[in-house]
């Protein structure tokens, strides 16, 4: 047998044991050993074939019965010069004549965990190469011993369009010329034990509608933004010191027609005059990459570069960020990196091994969620996870990121009985690997991108995690502030008699309030899962329930710290969210909703108006107390400070009411109420405060004290001029 022989039945041999892993060095257009050169194609389970060949169809020979074609030509010839038919019967050139779509640069940048644009090398692109239009495919698999493209192409086919891979590198590739946008794909990944696995792209930009979970090859480039004037400002401006209060939205529930979901043009038509009218500054998403089930509520992630299609297409999304932007309303997504599901489309098992997942039986799982964890010490896998990040900043302009589940990367025994965890390599319970990939991704999110938020869902007591990365902080912009909400909502929880022994829970916050930059959240977490809706929370009648709304609202807003409402308080829905169903917008119908929404959208717009409670939300200089200790009344009082303004804010949690009640505080000169939640409009008594009496020391000033309400009274100090 001749040396040229045996290669050619070594190669064919592994094309037909469906473990070849470079194709192309066989495939397509390469020199003979006779002074020409030599078309190989393969066509397995075909007995004739032919192709286009300088404009004329002429037919190949059969070489090898498996389904090996050649056909020589002279030594000219270029791959411009023949076309094939494609498994679709499209004629085209030869997909295995074309040079690698990825170098061994971004091969050795990523596996170094700092290719942070990887989102362009890997997943499908419609591109132009090496002068022609396709799509170039790419994927990390590099226990795979064969990966091949399947999918509207080929007719799904495995055997069709084995894939090359480059180098050591475990990245596979291919160029199909002439696909274009819209074709449907998936990968075959035959395993080192010759199982074969169909998986969808880590990397797409997006995927069929549920329950189908192939990709579709997009264009992420072609949709003109017109929000520059906010992305300048947004790089020149920090946002933590501006008004903040943030509508939290279920994209799948704020709104339907029917039973159908709203389009993300049709949404941002809806939201925008929406966010407008009730004063919001912000929207953020629940998740909105792709995911399979709709009870996850998107934080069980399978597309981590793709919007989910329940909403529409790629460009769709980048419409409604756009559109956002174009009025004034930034867009913070939800974004879950802490675990991922175990489904066998997706990431879980990807090319036989545990490629993504920390590959430990104990550590490799969360207990409460069923999910996998990723492995954050493998470089691949961080970098896929920043790319992410940066992603939606680049491709989508959003302009923060909430990352969910800090507290379950964080530690090591989270969710875990005692003992049923393992210690880090110092012994100690702190996840060590993923604070360092926290850290990293903070610090190039923040380099690439200045001005956007990035907010950590955190309950722990870890300390530093919105501190700087070169204190030792994680280097998160915001945290949230899950105690303030836990301490403060048991408080408004118990009848208003009993408030005076339990004032703790309400001060509590004040205590640590700026020891990190707290986001004070009442999110959808607290209106599911038996917890009932915030109204319903609330003690004693309909009407008490909707001055303790008022109340909490209006307090909530004027604590130190961002905020966030989740939708459907606004209304003071009556029962849990349903993530299948729609806000009940009909409840509006009811007068006292009515004047209740009337008073969300007022003390928002107030708030805007008010920069002392915004301006200086994280250090001890914007808050002051007056009263905390007179709980025997169950008020508080305190002040809130801006750079050039003050806000004096006052609370009283129970029922009594008082005709002469007096705020101690000196040198004061005038006084002028601003607001008060007990307003006739707002569905209050009415027990409003038109004329204050100063006191004849100049020691403070007596109001008429509502039952359940708040006040907030601009005063002018001896000294200062009046106006």
């Amino acid at each position: 047998m001749s040396q040229e022989l045996a290669v050619l039945q070594g190669e064919v041999g592994q094309l037909k044991g469906g473990n070849h892993d470079n194709p192309h060095r066989f495939l397509g257009l390469h020199d003979s050993s006779v002074g020409e050169k030599v078309i190989r194609i393969w066509a397995p389970r075909k007995s004739e074939l032919s192709f286009e060949y300088l404009g004329e169809i002429v037919s190949l020979t059969l070489t090898d019965p498996a389904g090996l074609f050649t056909y020589h030509v002279p030594k000219k010839t270029t791959f411009l010069d023949y076309r094939v038919f494609h498994a679709d019967g499209v004629l085209g050139y030869d997909p295995y004549s074309f040079i690698p779509t990825v170098s061994f640069v971004d091969a050795h940048l990523f596996h170094r965990g700092i290719h942070y644009a990887i989102y362009e090398v890997l997943g499908s692109h419609y591109t132009e190469h090496q002068g022609i239009v396709g799509v170039k495919f790419a994927i990390w698999a590099p226990n795979a011993s064969r990966v091949s493209l399947i999918g509207d192409c080929n007719h799904w086919k495995e055997h069709v369009n084995p894939m090359r891979k480059i180098g050591e590198s475990g990245i596979w590739e291919i160029f199909i010329p002439g696909e274009r946008k819209g074709m449907i794909y998936k990968y075959a990944i035959r395993t080192a034990y010759g199982n074969v696995f169909f998986k969808t792209d880590p990397y797409g930009n997006q995927f069929e509608f549920r329950p189908n979970t192939a990709a579709v090859v997009t264009a992420t480039n072609e949709f003109c933004f017109r929000d520059h004037e906010w992305m300048e400002k947004r790089a020149r401006t920090n946002s933590l010191n501006g008004p903040m209060n943030i509508y939290e939205v279920h994209l799948g529930s704020w709104m339907k027609r029917g039973d159908q979901f709203l389009n993300y043009r049709e949404l941002a038509g809806e939201i925008v005059p929406y966010i407008k009218e009730m004063g919001y500054t912000h929207v953020e998403l629940m998740p909105i990459m792709e995911h399979p089930l709709d009870e996850s509520w998107g934080y069980q992630t399978t597309g981590y570069f793709a919007p989910t299609s329940r909403f529409g297409n790629f460009e769709d999304f980048q419409y409604f960020v756009n559109h956002l932007h174009m009025h004034q309303i930034g867009v913070i997504l939800d974004w879950s990196p802490g675990h991922f599901p175990d489904d066998e489309f997706a990431l879980s098992y990807f090319d036989g091994t545990h490629l993504y997942e920390k590959d430990h039986p104990i550590m490799g799982r969360h207990p409460e969620w069923r999910t996998r964890i990723f492995n954050y010490g493998r470089k691949e896998v961080s970098n896929f996870l920043i790319a992410s990040a940066l992603f939606w900043f680049d491709k989508l302009h959003v302009d923060g990121l909430r990352v969910d589940a800090v507290q379950s990367m964080l530690y090591l025994d989270y969710g875990r009985r005692g003992g049923y965890w393992i210690p880090n390599s110092l012994g100690g319970k702190e996840n060590l690997e993923a604070i360092e990939f926290m850290k990293h991704l903070n610090s190039i999110v923040h380099q690439k991108f200045p001005g956007v938020l990035m907010i950590a869902e955190d309950a722990s007591l870890f300390e530093g995690v919105t501190r700087p990365l070169e204190w030792n902080g994680l280097g998160f912009d915001m945290k949230w502030s899950i105690g303030w909400m836990n301490d403060t909502l048991t408080f408004m929880k118990k009848d208003p008699i009993h408030r005076k022994h339990h004032m703790d829970d309400l001060t509590r916050s004040f205590c640590y309030g700026f020891s990190e930059r707290y986001l004070l959240p009442i999110s959808h977490d607290e209106v599911v899962h038996g917890k009932g809706a915030l109204f319903e929370k609330m003690p004693l009648d309909e009407w008490n329930k909707f001055s303790q709304m008022r109340l909490y609202y209006s307090a909530a807003l004027s604590h130190p710290g961002k905020n966030l409402f989740f939708m459907g308080y606004e209304l003071a829905v009556w029962r849990e969210w349903n993530c299948k169903g729609s806000l009940d917008w009909d409840l509006l119908m009811d007068p006292n909703r009515r004047k209740w929404k009337r008073f969300v959208r007022e003390m928002n717009h107030f708030y805007l108006a008010q920069p002392a409670l915004w301006q200086i939300d994280f250090d001890h200089k914007g808050f002051a107390w007056i009263d905390y200790k007179d709980y025997n009344h169950s008020v508080i009082s305190y002040i809130r400070q801006g750079i050039s303004s003050k806000l004096i804010c006052v609370h009283n949690y129970t029922q009594s009411q008082f005709d002469e009640y007096v705020i101690r505080i000196p040198n004061v000169k005038s006084v002028r109420e601003v607001l008060n939640s007990d307003d006739e409009r707002y569905g209050g008594s009415g027990r409003l405060n038109r004329e204050i009496h100063v006191l004849g020391d100049k020691s403070g000033f007596c109001v008429k004290m509502p039952a359940l309400a708040t006040m907030f009274f601009e005063v002018v100090f001896e000294g200062e001029p009046e106006g």
